[in-house]
């Protein structure tokens, strides 16, 4: 057993020091939000060098065990998909998995990452920052679509951060699914988007714009989502039974997360996600998954940040409401929306309405809890 040491995340300095000693097999880190500084145990195991807080849009927190060799196994999988090493714009917080895989792939290649600093994400930050890169190294950065939205929406006025987007080899995107239109005016731009699908469990994205990482291997089961590879985690901290639910041990010895997502193999083998699996609901006899809605309404403009949840409804059960931060459309426009994406008549929307400011969580992802609670039942 060994230490388990809380840094504080916007310490970059401090959070990369103790990230390289823990790949080295020292002290496991917890890295924290400024002001919480409050380790959750007191000691691991050895094999540890990570513990993650998640804060899912649906679920409670986790608090996510990983490896050295986890981490190591995603961060040269990662550098060998993009074509090489290269150096790493830190942009998001070090206390989730995206900015802390930014920092190992960094100290892996032999670098430190560019940290944006303290404060809010900006995009004029972003281009200034970019500048400091030697032009013979490839840049990569990871950005979720709240933040590629702000500096895509500043590139299309300002030379300078338009040709910042476009410099980096790389423009990793995950958190959440991002707008067609979103990715569509990035690449105007010049930028590489590659999106990415994975979580706190796979040591960050381990699917790359639908394929595995080399080494993960994905399966679907009863229409779940399941992932598996040298990334996995180790499990949860001090939850055995959440741990045993989320991961499971195939007749031939290999582990498998549960991802709690639907999804399916299109027809040129690449993962399509279609929502998770807890946001299916029965309406009018027939399965809806919120999470098609929600990519079919997302593409009509300015609807790129909508969110769709369940509503009661006394006569179907449940229907399905879209909910944006501030744009407005007709329940007309969804519903072509929703038959132009193939989906069935019982996923068009019902309810339209807006919530300015959408609630978010801290991670960059829209409260769903919150959101769904603001939508009144249907009478």
């Amino acid at each position: 057993m060994k230490p388990l040491l809380p840094v504080s995340a916007s310490d970059v300095p401090a959070l990369t020091r103790a990230l390289a000693a823990a790949l080295d097999g020292g002290a496991a880190v917890f890295p924290v939000a400024a002001g919480d500084l409050v380790a959750p145990a007191a000691e691991v195991d050895d094999d540890l060098a990570l513990v993650v807080e998640t804060s899912g849009s649906t679920d409670a927190p986790k608090r996510v065990l990983l490896t050295a060799d986890a981490l190591t196994a995603s961060a040269d999988a990662t550098h060998d998909v993009l074509g090489g090493i290269g150096r790493w714009l830190l942009a998001l917080p070090g206390h989730y998995i995206a900015g802390a895989q930014v920092i190992v792939r960094s100290l892996l290649a032999g670098s430190e990452p560019v940290s944006l600093g303290a404060g809010g994400f900006d995009p004029r930050a972003f281009a200034e920052a970019s500048v400091s890169f030697d032009p013979t190294i490839p840049r990569y950065t990871s950005l979720v679509p709240v933040q590629l939205a702000r500096v895509v929406d500043a590139a299309e006025r300002d030379r300078f951060i338009a040709a910042a987007l476009g410099s980096f080899d790389a423009v990793l995107l995950g958190g959440q699914a991002a707008p067609a239109e979103l990715i569509a005016r990035a690449e105007t731009l010049g930028a590489r988007v590659v999106r990415t699908y994975g979580s706190s469990e796979t040591a960050g994205g381990c699917v790359y714009d639908g394929v595995p990482l080399p080494g993960a291997r994905i399966r679907i089961v009863d229409e779940e989502v399941q992932l598996t590879g040298p990334m996995l985690a180790a499990g949860y901290l001090r939850d055995p039974e959440r741990t045993a639910r989320a991961f499971e041990t195939d007749a031939t010895g290999t582990r498998w997360y549960r991802t709690g997502d639907l999804g399916a193999f299109d027809a040129d083998g690449r993962l399509r996600i279609r929502g998770r699996a807890d946001d299916v609901i029965i309406s009018g006899g027939v399965k809806v998954a919120l999470g098609e809605v929600e990519r079919a309404v997302r593409a009509l403009p300015g609807l790129g940040d909508a969110v769709v949840v369940p509503v009661a409804d006394p006569e179907w059960g449940e229907r399905a409401a879209v909910v944006s931060g501030g744009a407005s459309v007709s329940l007309d426009a969804l519903a072509e929306a929703t038959d132009a994406a193939g989906l069935h008549p019982a996923a068009r929307p019902v309810r339209f309405e807006v919530l300015d400011p959408l609630p978010m969580l801290a991670s960059g992802k829209p409260d769903r809890r919150a959101i769904r609670a603001s939508i009144a039942p249907l009478r």
